[in-house]
């Protein structure tokens, strides 16, 4: 349906219904979905519309990987909507199921993505798709290529392989997080964080959560979609939640210091373990099938010693993964945190800003009639050193007290 301007009302139906309050992205992917559509039947497309490498971006929570999936559908679509990505035929439905024989996805597990991975990436994506119409590669967090493999990503983007999409993305507001020789040849698509009305309608209309649930997850969420789902679904999440707000004004005697920086790390530590211990067991039991384990007979010697390497180098992978989930619970806490003293700051101003925890408005004027501006801002700089600390491995213990002593002290 096109507007008066020409370019098109945005697409709100199959695969596209995944963009969440994006109109103007989806109006550009579908035209690109339509011109990759005509190129594979022959037909004349609108030119410019469609290129071999694109590059999502935007906050984290906006919603990269999700908008990437959904075009990559739209890619693969054989249905005979306009624009395609019906989400109803096999291409969208294994696509989004993620078990497409034509799409790559790239997700990293551990801290970064590694150049052997990506070297084998790049020698698969130069194939001609087998059943689909492209083969296309999404790389989830491409912000976490190492230089290797972002130089052997980049051979790959400079001569693509005819019928090849790289779907990139970076759900990071600073453009530097990826490489400027990556960033200059590919085309970018900027996502802007949902508001909290768009991530209500979702969780109702699309999820099934209540009212009152929903609209509590949406206006706690700060926008990012994935954390309202887990907050309305997860009673855990919310407990960790809890336990993370009550910090600020918990920190009475000297040893609240060490309480609350041991309850912060431990509770990482124990979600990511909850998450990965019975994964870990099932992939070791499977590369020890895979490789033999149990077997009889002539070779079995040797096989178990090749079967015991691929389970060490397995572990060290299963280690990696299990410290970025760490790292991630830890990091989500820490984002909370800096978010209450804000507020804390917009509240002993008398500004008439949104809050990021509104149901936390009592503990916030407290804290906003007990401290000073300059103690609270000394607080929130504290949580956001701890935050680049992490970053530099610093160890998360030795952080995180650092952290809360001056918390306490202000």
């Amino acid at each position: 349906m096109a507007t008066e301007d020409g370019t098109g009302s945005a697409p709100d139906s199959g695969v596209w219904a995944e963009l969440i309050a994006q109109p103007e992205v989806a109006i550009e992917l579908a035209a690109a979905a339509r011109a990759a559509a005509d190129q594979v039947a022959g037909r004349e497309s609108q030119p410019g519309a469609m290129t071999h490498a694109w590059l999502f971006s935007g906050p984290p929570g906006a919603g990269c990987a999700t908008v990437a999936r959904a075009f990559a559908a739209a890619l693969q679509c054989v249905g005979a909507g306009d624009p395609p990505g019906c989400g109803e035929c096999t291409g969208c439905r294994t696509v989004l199921a993620g078990t497409h024989a034509d799409l790559r996805l790239v997700v990293p597990e551990g801290l970064s993505i590694s150049v052997a991975e990506m070297r084998g990436l790049v020698q698969t994506a130069a194939r001609r798709p087998t059943s689909g119409r492209w083969q296309v590669v999404v790389v989830a967090d491409a912000d976490r290529l190492t230089e290797g493999a972002a130089n052997a990503l980049l051979k790959a983007v400079e001569e693509p392989a005819a019928r090849t999409v790289f779907l990139l993305c970076a759900p990071s507001d600073h453009p530097e997080d990826v490489s400027v020789t990556i960033r200059s040849r590919c085309r970018p698509v900027r996502l802007r964080t949902p508001s909290q009305a768009a991530v209500e309608k979702l969780l109702r209309h699309h999820d099934g959560v209540d009212d009152q649930t929903a609209a509590w997850a949406a206006s706690v969420s700060g926008g990012h979609v994935d954390r309202a789902r887990r907050l309305a679904a997860d009673a855990d999440a919310r407990a960790r939640r809890e336990a993370v707000l009550a910090i600020p004004l918990g920190l009475r005697q000297p040893s609240d210091v060490f309480r609350c920086a041991d309850d912060l790390v431990k509770a990482a530590e124990s979600e990511a373990g909850a998450v990965n211990e019975t994964r870990n067991e099932t992939e070791k039991d499977e590369l020890r099938t895979a490789m033999g384990g149990g077997g009889t007979g002539k070779g079995t010697a040797a096989a178990g010693r090749g079967a015991n390497a691929a389970i060490r180098e397995l572990e060290k992978r299963q280690k990696s993964r299990a410290t970025r989930m760490q790292r991630d619970s830890l990091d989500q806490a820490l984002i909370d945190l800096a978010a209450f003293y804000r507020d804390v700051l917009v509240s002993g101003s008398g500004a008439q800003a949104v809050l990021n925890h509104p149901d936390r408005a009592a503990d916030i004027r407290q804290a906003a009639a007990s401290w000073t501006p300059e103690s609270t801002l000394r607080r929130l700089e504290a949580v956001l050193e701890c935050r680049t600390a992490l970053t530099r491995n610093v160890k998360p213990r030795i952080a995180v007290e650092a952290m809360v002593t001056t918390l306490r002290l202000g």
